[in-house]
C-alpha cells in the first residue's frame, strides 16, 4: 500500500474540516490558517494547497471573504462561514464524531 496516497486522502478531508472549524471562531486570511495549521506537523500545508480549497469553498458559497485593512502591511483578504457553511461544519461534526467514536472501539475487539 502506497501511504502516502492514503495519507493525501485522509488529510484532504481533514484540513476542509479544519480550515471550516477555524474560520467558525472568527474571520481569518490565508496566511493566517497556513500558520495555525502548521504547529500540527499531519495539518501542515502550503499556500499552494490552501487557496485552491478555500477557492472552492467560496464557489460552493460555504465561505464568503472580505478585505481588511491590516495594521503591518498591505490589506489582506479574510474569509468566514456562510449559513450554508455552518451548517456543513455541523454535518461534518456530527460524522467526525461517529467516525472518531467507532475508530476507538475498534481498539477494544
Amino acid at each position: 500500500m502506497d501511504m502516502s496516497e492514503w495519507i493525501s486522502q485522509v488529510r484532504r478531508g481533514l484540513l476542509e474540516y479544519c480550515i471550516l472549524q477555524l474560520i467558525s471562531t472568527k474571520p481569518r486570511y490565508g496566511y493566517e490558517l497556513v500558520t495555525i495549521l502548521d504547529r500540527w506537523e499531519p495539518l501542515a500545508v502550503t499556500e499552494g494547497t490552501l487557496y485552491p480549497l478555500l477557492r472552492r469553498l467560496l464557489k460552493d458559497k460555504y465561505i464568503d471573504s472580505f478585505w481588511q485593512e491590516s495594521e503591518a502591511g498591505p490589506p489582506r483578504k479574510y474569509y468566514r462561514l456562510t449559513p450554508e457553511g455552518h451548517s456543513l461544519l455541523e454535518a461534518m461534526s456530527l460524522e467526525w464524531g461517529k467516525v472518531s467514536d467507532a475508530v476507538a472501539q475498534i481498539h477494544l475487539y
